[in-house]
């Protein structure tokens, strides 16, 4: 387990790290880049989950909808990984050690095993029925507990800066 510290360590106490903790502007600009990312990741993700549950798009085949949306998606996540990434350095050990921050990580690791998930199982007759409104019942709770996840991710990601200890 040390290495993985040394690892983090190392992170931590990198001049990059530094700028970004000690400068008045970088670390909130960074966090508002971060914020915009996952505005963008999960309301794109929002709509192709209204789409499995049959509340919006109805009149669209889901290939349809998740083919214009996911490329945003996909770009949209990549920026808040890599800004996300140099918050977590400014801090790295306190982030670890905040529970908050350890359950997003986690929560957004369960909405994409319910994506490959969904892909796997779900999806493999998609031909057939992409095109109904009522969809069948397991692209629906694919749906659902994607939705449930990432409403628990922003609401951990809300409270991790109010939970953060200071010093």
């Amino acid at each position: 387990m040390q290495p993985f510290w040394d690892f983090i360590a190392y992170f931590e106490n990198s001049a990059l790290a530094d700028n970004i903790r000690e400068n008045d502007l970088l670390f909130p600009l960074i966090e508002s880049v971060h914020v915009l990312a996952i505005c963008l990741v999960v309301g794109s993700i929002l709509a192709v989950d209204l789409r499995l549950l049959g509340v919006a798009s109805i009149q669209r085949p889901v290939s349809r909808v998740t083919s214009g949306i996911l490329p945003l998606t996909w770009g949209a996540f990549v920026v808040a990984v890599g800004s996300g990434g140099l918050l977590f350095i400014s801090n790295a050990t306190k982030y670890l050690a905040n529970g908050f921050f350890v359950a997003k990580l986690l929560l957004i690791g369960a909405a994409g095993l319910n994506m490959v998930i969904f892909h796997m199982i779900g999806a493999k007759n998609l031909p057939r029925w992409e095109n109904d409104a009522r969809l069948p019942p397991p692209a629906r709770l694919a749906g659902g507990v994607s939705i449930l996840l990432w409403i628990a991710v922003v609401a951990c990601g809300r409270w991790i800066g109010f939970t953060m200890k200071a010093g």
